[in-house]
């Protein structure tokens, strides 16, 4: 299983960015997906995913900026970013997570400044 990230960038505050998140190989139809960040000095932590069925959980942090989707027939995740703060700056990692494994993509920097 591989996963393809893309999306970061730079953005002023207050800014958008979309990120997107690919996963290609042996999927199973029940799995989560999902991204975590990682700020330089700080533990990886969740943002938000979302399982097969759509149920999603969110970072008390990101709720009500962030919303989380896929689509299932193209494995594809994506985590939309609106009104962004200097402190969602960070490396985004894309998570697929099924049968109790883990799955991580290449970082994609999100940087939030003016």
């Amino acid at each position: 299983v591989q996963l393809q990230a893309s999306g970061g960038g730079l953005v002023q505050p207050g800014g958008s960015l979309r990120l997107s998140c690919a996963a290609s190989g042996s999927i199973f139809s029940i799995n989560r997906m999902g991204w975590y960040r990682q700020a330089p000095g700080k533990q990886r932590e969740l943002v938000a995913v979302i399982i097969s069925g759509g149920s999603t959980n969110y970072a008390d942090s990101v709720k009500g900026r962030f919303t989380i989707s896929r689509d299932n027939a193209k494995n594809t995740a994506y985590l939309q970013m609106n009104s962004l703060k200097p402190e969602d700056t960070a490396v985004y990692y894309c998570n697929l997570r099924q049968l109790a494994n883990d799955v991580w993509g290449q970082g994609t920097q999100v940087t939030v400044s003016s």
